[in-house]
């Protein structure tokens, strides 16, 4: 019988604990997403400030994120919408439904000049007309334009993962 004192017993409670550590590290890492410089992280910030003005559902900030020239194409769209479209969908989901909460992960942000873009999971709680609470997670890339102060989209694909069969 082996005692707790015997090298093989030993490696197996050390292989286990570096196993633990690593599990641990890899987890956090993931949640803490990825390490963002100064300029990638003025883009975040805009991306969560439109956020939050999206979850408070005050239309006319919201949209002043969004370029003339925006082009945005949902998953549950055929083709790419303008901002005159996206205005009327994004003014009668803030007439019928108010977002809960939501949490914003960032996946990737990179900027090229005055142009960059943000990759990101969404995971939001919104409650309807009807006063049903429904959880809606996704994904999104946002095509963002330095527009004086403030990065606008200009661009935007993504939306709500289909439901699993």
């Amino acid at each position: 019988m082996k005692t707790l004192h015997s090298p093989l017993v030993r490696r197996i409670v050390s292989s286990t604990a570096i196993l633990i550590l690593c599990a641990a590290l890899g987890a956090h890492l993931r949640a803490s997403g990825p390490e963002l410089s100064t300029q990638q992280k003025e883009v975040w910030n805009n991306v969560e400030t439109y956020w939050r003005l999206d979850a408070a559902g005050d239309t006319q900030a919201f949209l002043t994120y969004f370029h003339a020239d925006y082009q945005g194409w949902s998953y549950d769209n055929v083709l790419p919408g303008s901002k005159e479209r996206a205005t009327k969908f994004i003014t009668h989901s803030h007439q019928t439904s108010k977002t809960l909460v939501y949490d914003l992960q960032p996946v990737t942000v990179r900027v090229h000049g005055n142009i960059a873009y943000a990759h990101y999971l969404f995971t939001r709680v919104v409650k309807d007309a009807e006063g049903k609470q429904k959880r809606e997670a996704g994904r999104w890339t946002d095509i963002l334009m330095k527009d004086g102060s403030k990065w606008v989209m200009i661009a935007d694909h993504g939306g709500e993962f289909p439901p699993k069969p």
